[in-house]
């Protein structure tokens, strides 16, 4: 895994978890120091958490670490189950094309290879379960070609942990992480049984019990309890 994508899953754990305090500034400098790293991946992962809802651009410099609340995130994940699910039902409905069919089968099939070969995840296999993730579910989102729920799904990534790019792992936890993960991928196998045999309302019920749990880390439900 590259040292951005290091840098920003670190970040991310740690402003969850409340090691990098809600309301505070953040500077490129104090934190690739802290970090051990140069200042290239904390810029690259600032950007990142600013579109993920974790920071806040400051009008003049630097950034401010977002409050998050539990009900924040809740609520968050809530409406992306909703329109993910509604995603699922409309491309469920219209029915897969082969190039649609070609893209899920190579997500599914590739992460499979993973949990083969792999009993815990390290950064690397972690890096590949993301890039197959996003793709599953931005081909299913792009398929239903609605373009307001296109616009709705982004306004909301834009919320704390909503969007499907902001997956959690905590390597403390190894065993517990990796079964969640392989949970989610078993649900990315119902999905698609359900949008090959068009089963639309099979589809979005899947899709919205899936929305959270490839984000759902022991970190995270933490912070969805207090």
């Amino acid at each position: 895994m590259s040292s951005g994508q290091q840098v920003l899953i670190k970040l991310r754990k740690m402003i969850i978890a409340g090691e990098i305090e809600g309301g505070s500034r953040i500077a490129e400098i104090p934190t690739a120091e802290l970090l051990g790293v140069s200042r290239q991946p904390i810029r690259m992962a600032f950007r990142l958490l600013e579109q993920e809802g974790l920071l806040i651009k400051n009008p003049t410099r630097g950034y401010t670490v977002r409050e998050i609340s539990g009900k924040l995130i809740h609520d968050a994940l809530e409406v992306r189950g909703v329109l993910e699910g509604l995603a699922a039902k409309t491309l469920a409905e219209q029915g897969l094309t082969d190039q649609q069919k070609t893209t899920l089968q190579a997500c599914i099939q590739e992460t499979e290879q993973l949990f083969n070969e792999h009993t815990e995840f390290s950064d690397t296999e972690l890096e590949r379960y993301h890039h197959f993730n996003v793709i599953f579910h931005d081909t299913i989102i792009q398929g239903a070609q609605n373009i307001a729920l296109l616009q709705a799904l982004a306004k909301n990534n834009q919320l704390p942990m909503a969007s499907a790019q902001a997956i959690t792992y905590d390597q403390t936890k190894a065993l517990s992480e990796y079964r969640r993960l392989h949970y989610a991928h078993l649900q990315h196998c119902s999905i698609y049984d359900a949008l090959l045999h068009r089963q639309a309302g099979r589809a979005e019920t899947l899709m919205r019990e899936h929305s959270s749990v490839v984000i759902l880390g022991e970190t995270l439900t933490n912070v969805l309890s207090d």
